[in-house]
């Protein structure tokens, strides 16, 4: 399979999967009326409900500003699509398609219920780590791997690979 449609395929797996899990978490399990729910002494499942972005940053409040931050997030995530498209590594496009899956469920979340949905909690002690879905995972492991890819495989490895050839 290509680049491009192997982040094809894990973009809308991601969407899907994330958008499954929100949906069972808030409509099956009823998450709102368990919470929290501890599974370990570090690791609980709860019910936030984010109007911003990453650790509630740019709180959209309003209608106007919830479309102005879904805007954003959609031009942005249009922007890492077409990265996509070009990609010609398979990690950078399967890391893009991470991104791209993730922003598109977040983005859906805004549009469907006007906040972004996030449920898991990590906390040790009084120290707690934000709350965050499945998509937010995969947006940091897509990221992740953009990281790795740019270090180790990047464009020293692509200029090695040219003059071999």
């Amino acid at each position: 399979m290509s680049p491009r449609g192997i982040g094809a395929a894990v973009a809308v797996l991601t969407l899907a999967v994330d958008q499954a899990n929100k949906l069972w978490l808030i409509f099956v399990f009823g998450i709102g009326a368990r919470q929290p729910v501890a599974l370990t002494p570090f690791f609980d499942v709860v019910f936030a409900k984010n109007p911003g972005i990453s650790y509630s940053l740019f709180s959209a409040r309003t209608e106007v500003q919830r479309y102005v931050l879904l805007a954003i997030t959609l031009v942005a995530t249009a922007c890492i699509a077409f990265w996509l498209w070009r990609a010609r590594s398979r990690l950078v496009a399967f890391a893009l398609g991470l991104i791209v899956g993730g922003a598109l469920g977040n983005a859906y979340d805004r549009v469907a219920y006007g906040f972004v949905a996030d449920f898991y909690h990590f906390h040790v002690g009084s120290f707690s780590w934000y709350i965050f879905n499945l998509a937010d995972a995969a947006i940091v492991i897509g990221v992740g791997l953009l990281i790795v890819d740019s270090l180790f495989f990047g464009e020293k490895a692509t200029r090695k690979n040219l003059s071999a050839q």
